[in-house]
């Protein structure tokens, strides 16, 4: 009798600086089209935008889901309001070993990503990778009974896990905030710590004990399929 093959592995990656570098192609302009908004909904003060969008970052992982919660912001303006960027394409720049290790990966392979669709798929076209994914899960696809629930929320990794038909020990988020990993970890995923775009304080430069892997690039995860694999 031959042994049984291993399961595949779903690879989840993440998108703004994983899959490229956000800092230099949109982030800078995210936030400021996210600062007028909230000047502008929410008549507050430049000061008090800024403030209010990194508290809501924080506390819930988005900023969107705090605009939500808190002031019944309508998600789908907000999203098409804030991520126009023109020129995202022409500053748009990612690592050719990583798309190369990516294609290597055996499994499914999609994009987990709490930005809006259209913006996620021209980040994709810009770095000629969009061949490499399965599928693009978005912030529009977050929704849970009414309630947006993006990542960090545990509910919503599991029910992307029973629609995918796969348990979560099969699945693997490649990812740069910690935050995010630590929930994958709490549900059964694997973890790959994304670092190759991101710069961490000495109080987080070693590994978490909920990441499974470093992964300073990308070609970090081709070993780590070995070793589930094995």
């Amino acid at each position: 009798m031959n042994p049984q093959r291993p399961r595949p592995t779903v690879w989840l990656f993440d998108l703004d600086d994983t899959l490229h570098d956000a800092a230099a192609a949109s982030m800078v302009g995210i936030h400021e089209a996210m600062n007028a908004y909230m000047q502008r909904e929410l008549q507050l003060s430049p000061e008090a935008a800024t403030a209010l969008r990194r508290t809501y970052w924080k506390r819930y992982g988005a900023t969107l889901l705090g605009l939500v919660r808190h002031h019944g912001v309508q998600a789908a303006h907000f999203l098409h309001d804030t991520h126009r960027l023109p020129g995202l394409e022409q500053r748009v720049s990612g690592h050719r070993h990583d798309f190369a290790a990516i294609a290597r990966l055996r499994g499914r392979k999609l994009v987990l990503t709490n930005a809006p669709r259209e913006y996620a798929q021209r980040v994709l076209r810009a770095l000629r990778i969009e061949h490499l994914f399965e599928a693009v899960v978005s912030i529009e696809d977050m929704w849970m009974f009414g309630q947006l629930r993006p990542k960090p929320d545990a509910r919503m990794l599991r029910a992307l896990c029973a629609r995918l038909h796969v348990h979560p020990s099969r699945c693997v988020l490649v990812e740069d905030t910690l935050s995010h990993q630590k929930a994958a970890r709490g549900v059964g995923m694997g973890t790959a710590w994304a670092r190759r775009y991101r710069h961490h304080s000495a109080a987080v430069a070693r590994r978490p004990p909920y990441v499974d892997r470093l992964a300073p690039g990308l070609r970090a995860l081709v070993h780590h399929r070995a070793e589930r694999e094995a």
